[in-house]
């Protein structure tokens, strides 16, 4: 008999185990997962809202049309008032019931990525000194929307990277692959911003793979099979490379200092913006079942469920070293309240897959750790450093699209004002000092390696 057990993590929704005759065991489907395409669901996500909700659909199509422009770019006088003439548009717009959305999940994740980069727009092309009040028109249906999703009300990695493509060619199948995927929406219609989306999405199908090794990985430790699990742990090695090789591809189409300046910014939410400003969102009080939320980082690969997992099954998430207890505030544990936090953005079955793996009776570390066989343990460290050789990945990655272009504008800036250089703390896209998180990360990677 299968069976859902529901759990709570502090700060948390509920979590789903799947439990079989008293054991627990993993089943993809049930988690949302798709052998062939991980956590991308394995046909295209919906271009369009049934009619009823067309005018949300209009607008945003006018946004992209308008070429909106970011307030942070100091727009000329007809780029403001043609901003501020699509914001009036959404201000009159009507209060549009999602009573008929509840019906599909499939049609709720629409209307989550529709609204909130809505909203991004509408938020970022405030001017940047002015107070931020989101209309009802939007508001009220995002929170309503999101309530039902268990997601907050603020653009996701899953708005513009799970759920955020389309096939480039029909395919037969509709099953999407590296090379047959394009972008549904973007901010700058620009082939960077392009590429930016499809290097993560083209990570997570090449993901899939891993997934699916996982699930062997499982299936063989509890039989005891550690000639088994160390030649899958072999072949989830090459996968997470291939994956690293994926992630460096975005280098090939996506320029830096365009990115940092004309991208980035549209994804930001409340705590990683320049100023952080509160965000009030109006109607609320309509709905009582609705609470003002609290969650509203930007969209950050930190939100990407492939990676967390990894961890979790491997082990990694529950280390407490040395770098930890050395500074227990900080991010290094990657169950620590950043980590943690960030599972709120990630789609409910996915972030119960996570939970699952880590709550796990028989976990692979536990394994490797317990026996003497060393072909085992060198299949183990092999795959963990291929993680943190990922990690290593993902900071170069952050130094030339962040880092770098952050040091370029402030140092324009600072002679132009006729003063220093001086670059404070930078903040990923959900928040958080990122280059100290990514430190971390990848130092406790590291600790996982068993001697």
């Amino acid at each position: 008999m299968v069976t859902l057990t529901t759990t709570r993590d502090a700060g948390s929704s509920p979590s789903f185990d799947i439990v079989k005759d008293g054991k627990a065991v993993l089943d993809l489907v049930d988690f949302d997962i798709h052998p062939l395409t991980g956590f991308l669901p394995p046909k295209a996500p919906i271009t369009r809202l049934p009619s009823a909700w067309e005018s949300w659909e209009s607008v945003l199509d006018a946004a992209m049309e308008a070429k909106l422009q970011l307030a942070t770019l100091r727009p000329g006088e007809e780029e403001v008032r043609k901003s501020e003439s699509w914001r009036n548009r959404v201000r009159k717009l009507p209060v549009l019931p999602i009573t008929e959305l509840q019906q599909s999940e499939i049609a709720l994740r629409r209307a989550h990525h529709i609204l909130t980069y809505l909203l991004h727009i509408y938020v970022h092309t405030l001017p940047p000194d002015g107070e931020v009040s989101i209309p009802a028109s939007i508001s009220l249906p995002l929170l309503q929307v999101s309530a039902e999703l268990d997601l907050p009300p603020v653009m996701s990695y899953s708005d513009d990277i799970l759920y955020n493509w389309t096939l480039k060619s029909p395919s037969v199948d509709g099953i999407p692959t590296l090379t047959n995927l394009r972008t549904q929406t973007s901010f700058t219609g620009s082939i960077d911003e392009e590429a930016f989306y499809l290097a993560p999405a083209r990570v997570e199908l090449r993901g899939a793979e891993a997934l699916r090794i996982m699930q062997d990985i499982l299936r063989d430790s509890q039989s005891g099979d550690t000639e088994c699990v160390a030649q899958s742990l072999q072949a989830l090695t090459t996968v997470i490379k291939e994956m690293r090789q994926q992630l460096l591809d975005v280098r090939e189409a996506c320029n830096p200092d365009f990115f940092y300046r004309n991208i980035r910014p549209w994804l930001v939410g409340v705590d990683s913006g320049p100023t952080p400003r509160t965000w009030v969102f109006e109607g609320i009080e309509q709905d009582p079942s609705l609470k003002v939320p609290t969650e509203l980082s930007g969209s950050s690969a930190a939100q990407s469920s492939l990676i967390q997992a990894l961890d979790a099954f491997l082990g990694i998430d529950k280390l407490s070293g040395s770098h930890a207890s050395s500074n227990a505030s900080s991010a290094s544990s990657l169950s620590s309240p950043f980590a943690t936090r960030m599972r709120l953005y990630m789609p409910r079955r996915h972030r119960a897959f996570i939970h699952h793996l880590s709550s796990t009776s028989q976990p692979l570390r536990d394994l490797v750790t317990g026996t003497t066989d060393p072909a085992l343990s060198e299949a183990y460290n092999a795959t963990v450093q291929a993680l943190k050789e990922f990690r290593d990945g993902h900071m170069i990655i952050v130094t030339l699209y962040i880092i770098g272009p952050s040091k370029k504008v402030a140092r324009e800036e600072a002679e132009a004002q006729g003063k220093e250089v001086s670059v404070g703390e930078l903040k990923g896209s959900a928040g958080g000092d990122l280059a100290r998180l990514l430190k971390d990360f990848r130092d406790r990677t590291t600790e996982a390696l068993l001697p």
